[in-house]
């Protein structure tokens, strides 16, 4: 079976919707949904949900979940149920007053929520890391709340029970990219999630400091269209200095179903695979291993892939054949990644200067971790509520 098959009471029987009183259907249904952010572990239940309640989210969340919607089968955001969030504007809703604040993840227009009623106050971090391009972000949330008799602190702790990986800093993997880059002879393929921006921002520059043309395919292109401005990002498809590829599966797709608005922003800056095998030396070219068949199989001569994402991905079927390619072809294959969340360390840091009456960890495997550091932890149990 599959998810959409199924009714939200199944799902929920099954333990993969949450029982919250009206959240998804019958009475009693919540003033409003906040969103952190756009990735698919937050946001992927929405449209479950019932349709009359007003979701607050940031310009950034709503702009990611339309790209994803356009390309990626996953939910845009509805424009009757959107209200912005703009951070540190607090919106009041009956009697509970909400503030956001920005924080450095993996994907544009995240937000952190501080909850304020009846004289508590709860901060919810949403996904965050310190290691990234941002971490005044951070700070600036530690110097306005930190030591503010905050009555509970709601922290994400992927990292508690699930291994760092690679430790670098954002601004250190983009140098080590561009070193990469200059060191490749052949092809350069950038595997990465399109809206992992900081990613994108790392392979446009590897790209452009080794003289060589980035190559978006049609997904990346509308990302970089639409938050290329708030994310202070050069668009090379603006500048000159960029190209689009259309994959053969999605110009199958616009054959059967005809095309959109999006695709055709970009026909201008079209390549196709004739102009990148001719001169493959001279591309940086955004790639995911679907894509494989539209090489016919066969990758050009040393052709070099940086993969930048979490590596137990690369151990699906569907790269083992990349590999195999790339084997083929006298190319190879590095892991070029770091984590989007906060190293274990830096949760334990972050935690303690915020130093609230109560920590209460999420999106964790190991909350129970959190027991070795502090002494004020409130383990979640799904459907039991938390007295604050």
């Amino acid at each position: 079976f599959t998810l959409g098959r199924m009714t939200t009471e199944e799902l929920q029987v099954q333990g993969i919707i949450p029982k919250v009183l009206g959240l998804f259907d019958g009475d009693g249904r919540p003033d409003a949904i906040f969103l952190s952010h756009a990735h698919l572990d937050h946001v992927g239940l929405l449209k479950r949900t019932n349709p009359f309640i007003p979701v607050y989210a940031s310009k950034g969340t709503s702009k990611m979940m339309l790209a994803g919607s356009v390309y990626a089968n996953q939910q845009q955001l509805p424009k009757d149920r959107f209200k912005e969030v703009k951070p540190r504007q607090a919106i009041t809703i009956g009697d509970i007053t909400v503030t956001a604040f920005p924080v450095d993840h993996s994907i544009h227009g995240c937000l952190s929520f501080l909850v304020e009623a009846d004289g508590k106050r709860i901060l919810y971090t949403g996904d965050l890391r310190l290691h990234g391009r941002r971490p005044d972000e951070h700070k600036q949330i530690i110097e306005s709340l930190g030591n503010t008799s905050l009555d509970a602190l709601i922290v994400e702790g992927t990292h508690f029970g699930f291994e760092d990986g690679n430790k670098v800093t954002e601004e250190q993997l983009g140098i080590q990219i561009v070193r990469q880059v200059e060191n490749s002879i052949g092809l350069v393929l950038a595997s990465f999630s399109p809206q992992n921006v900081d990613r994108l921002r790392a392979f446009i520059r590897a790209a452009q400091q080794n003289n060589r043309t980035f190559v978006a395919d049609a997904y990346t292109a509308f990302v970089l269209h639409l938050i290329s401005a708030d994310a202070k990002i050069e668009n090379p498809l603006k500048t000159g200095h960029g190209r689009v590829y259309f994959p053969g599966n999605l110009k199958e797709k616009i054959e059967r179903r005809g095309t959109n608005r999006a695709n055709e922003i970009f026909r201008d800056s079209e390549i196709d695979m004739i102009e990148i095998l001719d001169e493959p030396e001279k591309y940086v070219m955004v790639f995911r291993a679907s894509m494989l068949v539209d090489f016919d199989g066969s990758l050009p001569f040393q052709t070099h892939c940086l993969y930048s994402t979490w590596h137990g991905y690369s151990e699906r079927p569907d790269w083992r054949d990349v590999k195999n390619a790339l084997a083929e072809s006298d190319g190879k294959l590095t892991h070029a990644h770091t984590s989007g969340h906060a190293l274990s360390s830096d949760i334990v840091t972050f935690t303690k200067a915020m130093n609230a009456k109560t920590i209460i960890p999420i999106h964790s495997f190991e909350p129970e971790t959190f027991i070795e550091h502090f002494e004020n932890v409130t383990i979640a149990t799904d459907g039991e509520s938390i007295k604050i």
